[in-house]
């Protein structure tokens, strides 16, 4: 049997508001990605245009930047 640690992560949940183009939030995620090491842990998208994210990175012993807003 093979067990292996599993990180811990940090999640936070956005809302992208109904009628965001799909590049304004890609752009979004991409500058959560480079600049605060955020990673897509799920991205939905409801019936009357929003979309719920959800971002996680991995804790660390260094502070990280806060999430941009």
């Amino acid at each position: 049997m093979h067990t292996c640690a599993v990180p811990d992560y940090e999640y936070r949940a956005m809302r992208v508001p109904p009628g965001t183009s799909h590049e304004h939030t890609r752009d979004l995620l991409t500058i959560h990605a480079e600049y605060g090491d955020w990673e897509l842990a799920r991205h939905a998208v409801w019936p009357d245009g929003r979309r719920n994210v959800t971002v996680r990175r991995r804790l660390r012993p260094e502070p990280l930047p806060p999430m941009p807003s």
